[in-house]
């Protein structure tokens, strides 16, 4: 009796901190619903002029759409010359198909490739950039991933923005534009509903200190002010790294209220949480405190292990029902303020339950696995290889 009366009193303390902690997610919940609509509907500065720019893509492998997302870089409505500037770590890399076919589809675009091996540390996106580096030619470099897709203004709105006064680098948020399929769709929601809101709301409050390597403009000089990019060569988050040294060099990172679209490839559960579990790993190394506080962005799991603990409570029940309709908003508002359609609403309660299983598990482990290879993080977000025995 007195084991039960214990388990009893343990549950129900569980059950008041899940709730608590649900009140406090639906909070923030509908804060974000405001705060998303209000950063989209800021103004975004015009180039006062137009510099030549670089645009430095690093390649791999042939991707889902790789030749459409790279052709929407050469379909800039941007007056000012542009380099297209691609990099391999290996001459045959399939990847390379899509830069021919963009050749004959663009004869008179300015396309350099770089084909590298060298590396300065495991992290191999840095290892492609430096060496791309030596061939960039103009002052404004655009780093941009090769999944990434753009709108035709997308150069001009960075390039107004970078020249703002004490802005040194400027990076962009995006939401997931997914392949065919249900796993697919439901990376996409992780990021549109989730990754999305947290972010604008991080800013909002302060909080965030955000740089995306999904998209990141910069001059050479800031560049060279930071001492370039082979110092992030062991790094994790290498895009949050570069971000920080710019702020330290006293600079600005600005984020204008553009979106991107980053594309979410997954075929399977397993490829889906290994590759959100990858980025929550990520987010945990590069700010521990906030992915802590993260837990209030799942007001929904929290309120339904509230049912659980107490039983089914009807408070309980009330609760996961307020919180659902929190979400339901949010996914709502965020669409509407990115300009899409909103859909797959029935299969909220899944993508929040998903998401909440990778946010507790990226708290068991320090390992992620990056391209087949799997590392181990530190506590100050650096990267080491697991050599398995």
């Amino acid at each position: 009796m007195e084991l039960l009366t214990i388990a009893h009193v343990f549950a129900q303390c569980v059950a008041a901190l899940c709730g608590f902690c649900a009140i406090l997610g639906i909070v923030y919940t509908v804060v974000a619903c405001r705060l998303i609509g209000r950063f989209f509907a800021r103004g975004v500065a015009a180039p006062q002029r137009f510099p030549a720019v670089t645009i430095v893509k690093p390649l791999h492998g042939d991707e889902w759409r790789l030749e459409a997302h790279l052709a929407s870089f050469f379909e800039q409505d941007y007056p000012g010359p542009v380099q297209y500037l691609f990099g391999v770590h290996d001459s045959q890399d399939a990847a390379l198909a899509a830069v021919d076919k963009l050749r004959a589809r663009y004869p008179g675009a300015h396309i350099t490739v770089v084909a590298d091996a060298r590396l300065y540390g495991p992290n191999r996106k840095i290892a492609n950039l430096v060496n791309m580096l030596e061939k960039a030619e103009h002052e404004v470099l655009c780093f941009a991933d090769s999944d990434v897709c753009v709108e035709r203004n997308y150069l001009r709105q960075v390039v107004g923005t970078l020249q703002q006064p004490g802005v040194g680098l400027v990076t962009t948020v995006y939401r997931g534009l997914c392949a065919p399929g249900f796993w697919p769709q439901l990376a996409a929601a992780l990021t549109n509903y989730h990754f999305l809101p947290g972010v604008v709301t991080g800013l909002a409050l302060g909080r965030a200190r955000p740089c995306f390597g999904q998209s990141i403009a910069m001059t050479r000089d800031m560049l060279a002010r930071i001492g370039g990019l082979a110092q992030f060569a062991h790094h994790l988050a290498e895009d949050h790294a570069v971000g920080e040294a710019v702020r330290r060099a006293g600079a600005t990172v600005a984020i204008p209220p553009i979106v991107v679209q980053h594309a979410c490839v997954e075929n399977t559960f397993s490829k889906l949480f290994a590759h959100e579990l990858r980025w929550s790993r990520t987010i945990r190394a590069a700010d521990r405190s906030g992915h802590l506080g993260a837990v209030l962005m799942h007001p929904l799991p929290l309120a339904l292990l509230a049912v659980a603990a107490s039983g089914g409570a009807p408070a309980a029940w009330a609760l996961a029902g307020v919180a659902l309709c929190a979400r339901a908003l949010l996914v709502w508002r965020t669409d509407r303020a990115t300009g899409q359609k909103c859909r797959g609403l029935l299969c909220l309660p899944l993508w929040d339950a998903v998401q909440f299983a990778i946010y507790v598990a990226s708290f068991c482990s320090s390992g992620v696995v990056w391209r087949g290879t799997r590392f181990r993080v530190d506590a100050n977000g650096m990267l080491s290889p697991v050599h398995e025995k």
